[in-house]
C-alpha cells in the first residue's frame, strides 16, 4: 500500500556569475543586474499555489539550490523561507541548506543567512588547486574557499558541506589527495566527493579535456576514501561522507524515495497520492523568463507503475545501508514480488546483499551501480501521459 512519506522543499535559484564548462544543471549566466525581488515574488506565488494541495503535511527539510543562491541577499532569503513556513508546517528541527559559491559571498553574510533561517551550507569548493579551478571555469580561488569556511565557523554555521571533485583534467593521485587534505583541514561536517563526468550538452562534452583513466580515477577514490575514514567521516551514500549525526537529511529523503515539492525555474518535484495510489512528478519551465511569466504553471505526470521499481532503486541503492523491504512497498505501493527476481539475479553475482529484510549494494555493486540499476528497467514501452496543471496535484 502506498503511504505518505516525509516531505521536503526544493527552491531553485537559476543564475550564476558564469556557466562552468562541466555543468549540466539548470543554471544561467547573469547578463545584467539580478532582479531578486521579482524572482522571490514568483517563488512565493509558486509556493502558495502548490502548497494548497498539501495541507497537513510538514516539511522535514528545505534546500536552496542552483545556480548560485548566495547571489541573493539574506533579506530576500529570509522572506522566501518565511513564506515557506507560512504555506507549510515545519518540523521543530527543520534542516535548511543553502548552496554557496565561495566567489559570491561578501564578508559577514553567513551570519546574516543564519539569522534568515539557514541552518546548513553546501560550499562549492571543487578543488584547492588554483590551476584546476581555472580549468573548471570556477570564479573563486582556493584562498576564497578557506576564507568562506572560516566565516562559516565564525558565524556558528559549523554544519557545512564541501563539494570536492576528483578525476580532474591532468590531475595526479597526489593532487587528488592534496585536495582532500586541504578540504579536511577546514573542518567541515560533511564532504561530497564525486568524479568529474562529461555530461551531454556541456562545453566539456564538445571540447573534451584529457581526464585520468578509469584505473587512476579508482585509485583516487580509494585513497581519498581512506583519508575520509581516518578523519572520522562515514560514507553513507555513493559520494556522501559525514561526521556523526551530520548526514544531509534533505538528500536522505530523496534517496529514501520521499516526497519533495519543487519551486523555481526548472525545479522538479515528486509527490505521493495514496488516495489514488499513484506517484506524480512535477516540473516547471526551465528558462527563467518563462518561469517568471507563468510561475504557478506546473507540468505533472503520473509515474507508470512499471517505472517505479527503477525509480526507487535509482535512489535507495545509492545508500550504503540500502533499504528495507517495507520501505519499498510503502513508497511505491507495489508488491515485493515485482523485484524479487532482479534482486536474486544480482545477489547471485555478488552485486547486492540482504540481511533479513534489509537490501543493499555490495562494495562491488556500488562501484558498478549503473549496471545494477539496469536490472530494474521496465521491459515494456513507457506511457507517461503528461498533462498541464495551474497548481500542484
Amino acid at each position: 500500500m502506498l503511504l505518505t512519506p516525509p516531505l521536503s522543499l526544493y527552491l531553485h535559484f537559476p543564475w550564476c556569475v558564469s556557466k562552468c564548462p562541466y555543468c549540466d544543471f539548470n543554471s544561467h549566466a547573469l547578463r545584467g543586474p539580478l532582479d531578486e525581488e521579482r524572482y522571490v515574488a514568483a517563488l512565493e506565488s509558486d509556493l502558495q499555489a502548490q502548497s494548497a494541495a498539501l495541507a497537513g503535511r510538514a516539511l522535514v527539510s528545505i534546500f536552496l539550490g542552483g545556480g548560485t543562491p548566495s547571489l541573493f541577499s539574506p533579506r530576500v532569503i529570509a522572506r522566501v523561507l518565511a513564506t515557506a513556513r507560512t504555506c507549510l508546517a515545519a518540523t521543530p528541527d527543520l534542516e535548511v541548506t543553502m548552496e554557496a559559491n565561495p566567489g559570491t559571498i561578501e564578508r559577514g553574510r553567513f551570519a546574516e543567512y543564519l539569522a534568515a533561517g539557514v541552518t546548513r551550507v553546501s560550499l562549492g569548493a571543487q578543488s584547492f588547486d588554483d590551476a584546476s579551478l581555472r580549468a573548471l571555469g570556477r570564479i573563486h580561488s582556493s584562498d576564497e574557499t578557506r576564507r568562506a569556511a572560516a566565516e562559516l565557523h565564525a558565524a556558528g554555521l559549523t554544519n557545512f558541506n564541501l563539494d570536492l571533485m576528483y578525476g580532474l583534467p591532468g590531475q595526479t593521485l597526489q593532487q587528488a589527495l592534496a585536495d582532500m587534505q586541504a578540504a579536511l583541514a577546514l573542518a567541515p561536517a560533511h564532504i561530497s566527493h564525486y568524479q568529474l563526468t562529461l555530461e551531454p550538452g556541456t562545453v566539456f562534452a564538445a571540447q573534451r579535456p584529457v581526464l585520468p583513466d578509469d584505473e587512476l580515477a579508482a585509485q583516487m577514490l580509494e585513497a581519498c576514501m581512506q583519508c575520509l575514514e581516518d578523519a572520522g567521516f562515514a560514507r553513507y551514500e555513493v559520494s556522501a561522507y559525514a561526521k556523526p549525526a551530520r548526514r544531509c537529511r534533505h538528500n536522505l529523503n530523496y534517496w529514501s524515495f520521499g516526497d519533495y515539492l519543487g519551486a523555481g525555474a526548472g525545479a522538479h518535484g515528486k509527490l505521493s497520492l495514496p488516495e489514488s495510489g499513484c506517484v506524480v512528478r512535477t516540473v516547471h519551465a526551465r528558462e527563467p523568463r518563462r518561469y517568471l511569466a507563468h510561475c504557478a504553471a506546473v507540468t505533472a505526470r503520473r509515474v507508470p507503475r512499471a517505472d517505479l521499481p527503477f525509480e526507487f532503486m535509482l535512489n535507495a541503492l545509492r545508500l550504503v545501508a540500502g533499504f528495507e523491504r517495507a520501505l519499498f512497498e510503502s513508497r511505491t505501493g507495489l508488491a515485493w514480488e515485482v523485484v524479487t527476481g532482479p534482486l536474486a539475479q544480482l545477489a547471485s553475482r555478488g552485486l547486492v546483499h540482504n540481511d533479513g529484510s534489509q537490501w543493499r549494494a555490495t562494495p562491488h555493486g556500488m562501484r558498478f551501480l549503473n549496471d545494477v540499476l539496469l536490472h530494474f528497467l521496465p521491459e515494456t514501452p513507457k506511457t507517461t501521459g503528461g498533462f498541464a496543471l495551474s497548481t500542484a496535484v
